[in-house]
């Protein structure tokens, strides 16, 4: 089965290498991580690509870390990290935003308009929002936190005031 799987990625480089695409060089990009910090030597080669991307693969969780702590050719800018941070956050506390969203306030709404970047001098307005748009938000226990995150964001960009958060 070793002589197989050998004499198959023989196959599979010397063809990628003979491709008609590898003549001028391919351009897709594998992506940062462990993978392409190894074979980086500036070949854009269909096969130093494959291994680039394979090896990021392999080693799960590595364009993670890579992207949260912006290492492996990683850049975060900030994003990742704010993002996952309210979207773990809206996870744990599903159940009380979805209360506090109905009531118009609370901790945990407070809590989430911050983490959206929401000035704490238009919290009233994010929460007659919520309040307003709650239907929509959260549908009769069906959503998601991450749907609801998304419809959120989606009238928060409707709103005449939170538009111009971020």
């Amino acid at each position: 089965m070793k002589k197989l799987f050998g004499a198959l990625m023989a196959v599979a480089l010397v063809c990628a290498h003979t491709h008609p695409a590898a003549a001028g060089g391919y351009s897709h990009d594998p992506g940062c991580g462990l993978g392409s910090e190894i074979f980086k030597s500036g070949s854009k080669s269909i096969a130093s690509q494959t291994l680039a991307s394979t090896t990021n693969q392999l080693f799960l969780f590595n364009q993670l870390f890579g992207i949260s702590t912006g290492s492996l050719g990683c850049t975060n800018n900030g994003h990742f990290a704010q993002n996952e941070q309210t979207t773990l956050f809206a996870n744990l506390n599903f159940d009380n935003l979805s209360q506090e969203m109905a009531q118009g306030g609370g901790e945990h709404l407070a809590s989430l308009a911050t983490l959206l970047g929401v000035p704490a001098e238009q919290h009233p307005a994010f929460f007659a929002m919520t309040q307003e748009k709650y239907a929509t938000l959260v549908q009769s226990g069906e959503t998601t936190p991450r749907a609801m995150l998304t419809a959120l964001q989606g009238a928060m960009a409707a709103h005449p005031v939170l538009a111009q958060v971020r």
